[in-house]
């Protein structure tokens, strides 16, 4: 059971872990057409039915919140009311999940989980073939902490009229602050003259989510070099499909 004190945290670990999920889902490829029995004088067609996107959205939608509900619930009560306030202010948190956190950490933490949990993805195809459950939680729960544990934006970059992502366009999900140039190449960015100081700070309200497959997509030296407006991420194909499929995805009131 998720209390009311959980319910932003669970929002957000929902949204970290949607992104691979979706992810995945969408990049299946269709099966191949069994071939037709060439005995037989009249061939009989294989019967398409053309897949219904709003369904397998809203199923995919159920199945995330089931995954997301059990692994969050199995987390220590410290990370399911985890805020950037309390982390800070807490050395015993921060010397327990330092950031970013380390695959034993996160080890450590996933052990309390259902070994279902793997069975339910790899029935779906949704665990990649070669990896453990725990090297497929990893990167998500280090998002997860990640997005507590980052302090928020300089007041200039704070866009109070941004009530939607900038991507997909949901505007009933938290919203997360994207860096459009990331501040792990700031220095090579100034030394190489690809944008000005004042430039730096700029940032793009995402969904977890969308905030995710875009740091999938390209290093952080590609961001701040070939995708530093919402616009440019746009002109990508992949990211426009992404936001197009995942804009879809409803969660159910809880």
């Amino acid at each position: 059971m998720i209390s009311d004190e959980e319910s932003t945290n669970f929002q957000v670990f929902r949204d970290c872990i949607s992104a691979p999920l979706i992810e995945k889902s969408t990049s299946k490829t269709a099966k191949p057409k069994r071939k037709a029995n060439s005995r037989r004088k009249t061939a009989i067609k294989p019967v398409s039915q053309p897949a219904d996107d709003i369904n397998d959205a809203a199923e995919l939608a159920d199945f995330v919140e089931y995954i997301a509900t059990e692994i969050f619930t199995s987390l220590p009560p410290e990370l399911r009311t985890l805020s950037y306030s309390t982390y800070i202010n807490s050395r015993d948190l921060s010397t327990r999940y330092p950031v970013p956190l380390d695959f034993e950490t996160s080890s450590a933490i996933l052990n309390a989980i259902d070994p279902g949990i793997g069975d339910s993805l790899s029935t779906y195809d949704l665990l990649p073939s070669n990896k453990t459950i725990t090297e497929f939680l990893h990167p998500i729960l280090s998002a997860y902490v990640a997005h507590f544990t980052t302090p928020p934006p300089e007041p200039s970059s704070l866009r109070q009229s941004v009530t939607e992502c900038e991507l997909c366009g949901r505007s009933w999900i938290p919203l997360t602050y994207h860096h459009l140039i990331p501040k792990f190449v700031h220095a090579k960015v100034l030394k190489r003259g690809w944008h000005t100081e004042d430039q730096l700070n700029n940032v793009a309200w995402l969904c977890r989510a969308c905030h995710s497959f875009v740091h999938r997509i390209a290093s952080h030296e590609e961001l701040a070099r070939d995708y530093y407006t919402v616009e440019l991420l746009e002109e990508r194909e992949d990211v426009r499909a992404f936001a197009d499929w995942v804009g879809r995805v409803r969660w159910k009131a809880r």
